[in-house]
């Protein structure tokens, strides 16, 4: 049981992480699987590689528990990650990107890891965090109209 007032107990709480975890949450005007398959298809568009969609939801059902529809892509480019694994190998924990996509309540969300909260953890200079920042304008598109 954690710690009450601990970053574990608020998040269990309300699921939500703290002022400045570094997370970005989008709303998506879309279902779980629509915004799924946006993502997907913008993600190939753009020359990238799925290397993943996780369903932690489907899981969930399969052995009889029930989660909000929850998903997670993990995609990227080895030409953009490499360079920023290779400076720093710690990077590798947290590349490919990946953006989780789930219910909240009758919302749809999108949310994944800032490109500056990653470039802080890993002290990346510019130009390789520069290479992260694609994902902003990405789930901008995948989130509009």
């Amino acid at each position: 049981m954690p710690e009450p007032g601990s970053e574990p107990a608020r998040l269990a709480a309300g699921g939500r992480p703290p002022e400045g975890a570094g997370v970005v949450t989008k709303l998506s005007p879309r279902s779980v699987p629509e915004t799924v398959a946006r993502l997907v298809a913008m993600v190939q568009a753009r020359g990238m590689k799925v290397f993943a969609v996780i369903d932690h939801s489907g899981e969930a059902t399969r052995v009889g528990l029930d989660l909000r529809d929850t998903r997670v892509v993990i995609f990227g480019s080895p030409q953009a990650g490499t360079p920023v694994m290779a400076a720093a190998p710690l990077a590798a924990l947290d590349l490919p990107l990946r953006v989780l996509v789930w219910a909240d309540g009758e919302e749809t969300k999108l949310s994944y890891t800032s490109p500056p909260h990653l470039a802080a953890r890993f002290a990346l200079s510019e130009p390789l965090a520069s290479r992260l920042a694609g994902i902003d304008a990405l789930t901008d598109a995948v989130v509009g109209a």
